[in-house]
């Protein structure tokens, strides 16, 4: 099995910055990527960035420019630099990872943006 600690989410003002970070443990031997997703109330969730183990990126449209992913393979930690942070940024964040082709996902963090 593989743990996921999320940290970082809070209450900004639109704006302002917050930084998630993702801690991977357990039984980790291969994570090939590692992501952020999120859901907003009353939606589904939705992708917001993955890095895969080369150093590749992805992002939603709606966060390009604005976030950046980044990982530190040797820690196992995936972080998310989230700027200009906007009120319909605001949504439970979640970490996945995905190891031999299984995903896992962590408890979520509450990020608030406020107008």
């Amino acid at each position: 099995q593989v743990q996921l600690v999320e940290s970082g989410g809070g209450l900004v003002q639109a704006g302002g910055s917050l930084r998630l970070s993702c801690a991977a443990s357990g039984r980790i031997f291969s994570i090939s990527t590692m992501g952020w997703y999120r859901q907003a109330p009353g939606k589904q969730r939705e992708l917001v960035a993955t890095i895969n183990s080369g150093g590749n990126t992805n992002y939603a449209d709606s966060v390009k420019g604005r976030f950046t992913i980044s990982r530190l393979s040797a820690k196992n930690t995936a972080y998310l630099q989230m700027n200009s942070l906007k009120p319909e940024d605001t949504a439970i964040y979640y970490c996945n990872v995905v190891q031999v082709y299984k995903a896992y996902w962590g408890q979520g963090t509450q990020v608030t943006v406020s107008s």
